[in-house]
């Protein structure tokens, strides 16, 4: 049986800056998709393959069988009226990109670690696409905090609460990720279990 995998997600800087012209409120969310290559025979294969080739997170050199990259960025306009600043539009912009293994190569393999692979290789997939959704919802959370923010006496106060603000938001995003991380681990084996006996229950109806 292969090892259980050990998730990571990798989250870079917010920085929210003032621009002279406005911008139009609403999350711009985008995804993409890398892939390394593993080959391999045996579930030990597999594994070792996983643990060679899986990318690395947060300059750590351990590698992981997927991650989760997570870019935060974002622009706000301010208005001073009546001798105080306020935000007058916001726009937090998140990017995900999620790298997955592809097994190569795999003719030849038995069945049993074909069944085994799809199943590990779905819940990984599972797994990071939940990380960017994590992402997306907590850049509408900080978008939301950002727009309710109080006006403030100058705009260079008013942006640097926007400042405070964000980075609290991408710290509680941190520890969102971590949690879901934390949950999936413990759960890992009855889940792996559960995807195994339902793909076994399909391939024996289908006979």
């Amino acid at each position: 049986m292969l090892s259980v995998p050990r998730y990571m997600s990798l989250l870079l800087a917010f920085s929210m800056v003032s621009v002279g012209s406005p911008a139009a409120a609403g999350v711009v969310a985008t995804k993409s998709y890398s892939y390394f290559d593993i080959k391999g025979k045996t579930a030990d294969e597999l594994d070792e393959q996983l643990s060679t080739r899986g990318p690395t997170a947060n300059g750590s050199s351990a590698r992981h069988p997927g991650a989760t990259k997570i870019r935060f960025g974002g622009d706000a306009t301010y208005v001073q009226e009546g001798g105080r600043c306020r935000v007058r539009s916001a726009r937090v912009t998140v990017h995900t990109k999620i790298i997955l293994p592809r097994w190569n190569k795999r003719k030849g393999a038995s069945k049993q670690l074909s069944m085994i692979w799809d199943a590990l290789s779905s819940d990984i997939k599972r797994h990071e696409e939940r990380h960017a959704e994590i992402a997306k919802a907590q850049a509408r959370a900080m978008e939301q905090k950002i727009l309710a923010l109080p006006p403030r006496p100058t705009c260079e106060r008013m942006q640097a609460l926007v400042t405070e603000v964000s980075n609290r938001a991408i710290e509680e995003h941190d520890r969102l990720q971590a949690r879901f991380d934390q949950v999936e681990a413990v759960n890992f084996q009855k889940r792996m279990i559960r995807l195994l006996n339902n793909r076994l229950k399909t391939s024996g109806g289908a006979k």
